[in-house]
């Protein structure tokens, strides 16, 4: 009798043993991680990198191109912009030339196999567009809509501001379109003017609040860094900004990331050819932690988005 009940014991403990080792190795399945998505050179295409941390980042497949342009004037992919769907999709659309009037947009399941490229010509409409430039994706969960915003120069659209040389006269402004299902978009509209040229937008949603991150485009005199303001919907944001939140250099691109308490924006310090961050946890003070992180020698920029460790597995 102590014989058997010993065996049942064993058995039991064996049988629990195994269930925490089930629920641990599910708990390592849907671990979090993260993706940055961003180009090389002149847009040679797509790029992805990982981090455990938000800190280190590392190239996937030694910076393979996971997709490579198709569309518009130039053929190219920059800033590349990728969110995921509450299915499990993902979304991204680019920058597919120095001077068309749409974008490009693909689509993917695991990020590996893609859909047939589209152009979307968001900027037809608007007699004259010199550009289209970074497109960037947000997906608002609670009412499942697709934001896309961009920046454009539409000669005599708005006072002409001084510019330098290289810059040929551009002055920004930010518009943008809403979709459901990348078949049909809402009408393109003004997203953002705030008096100054404005690129790079990106959005953030911490709470209930969203942020704008943007670049102020200005150059004569040079501005060049980032800001940002808030607003309780994912648009008509405020055009008062912030002050710069990055330091005395010029950075483009803000990719904002929530990782753990902080918000991390990274940012590509493109005369340096290198990359930056600041992070905060209350989303007015901002710590410079550009020492801190590493990326892939070359990266420029594009933008950064959670995914379970089961992604990045499959990409390995």
């Amino acid at each position: 009798m102590k014989l058997i009940l010993f065996s049942l014991s064993l058995l039991l403990s064996l049988l629990l043993c195994g269930c925490r080792l089930a629920t641990t190795t599910r708990g390592e399945a849907h671990q979090e991680m993260y993706l940055f998505s961003y180009f090389n050179g002149n847009g040679d295409g797509l790029h992805l990198a990982y981090s455990y941390d938000g800190l280190k980042w590392e190239a996937l497949r030694d910076d393979t191109i996971w997709l490579r342009p198709m569309v518009g004037k130039d053929q190219l992919m920059r800033d590349p912009s990728i969110v995921q769907d509450d299915n499990g999709i993902f979304h991204m659309v680019w920058t597919s030339g120095w001077w068309d009037q749409g974008i490009g947009y693909a689509s993917s399941e695991d990020l590996i196999h893609w859909s047939a490229q589209q152009n979307i010509p968001v900027m037809q409409g608007f007699e004259g567009t010199r550009n289209t430039w970074a497109p960037e994706l947000f997906y608002d969960h609670a009412d499942k809509t697709f934001y896309i915003f961009w920046a454009s120069t539409v000669p005599g659209a708005f006072p002409e501001l001084p510019t330098s040389e290289s810059e040929k006269g551009l002055n920004h402004r930010q518009y943008y379109v809403t979709t459901k299902d990348f078949k049909t978009f809402s009408e393109t509209k003004l997203f953002f003017q705030p008096g100054f040229s404005v690129i790079d937008g990106s959005i953030l949603k911490k709470d209930d609040v969203y942020y704008l991150f943007l670049k102020n485009e200005n150059s004569a005199p040079a501005e060049k860094n980032i800001r940002l303001t808030q607003n309780h919907k994912p648009y008509d944001f405020p055009t008062e900004v912030s002050a710069p939140i990055t330091g005395n250099y010029w950075a483009e691109g803000p990719a904002p990331l929530q990782v753990g308490d902080y918000v991390y924006v990274y940012f590509d310090k493109y005369t340096q050819g290198k990359y930056g961050a600041i992070r905060s946890r209350d989303m007015v003070t901002w710590e410079d932690v550009s020492d801190s992180v590493s990326f892939p020698r070359g990266m420029r920029h594009g933008t950064a988005f959670r995914v379970s460790s089961q992604v990045v597995e499959n990409l390995k």
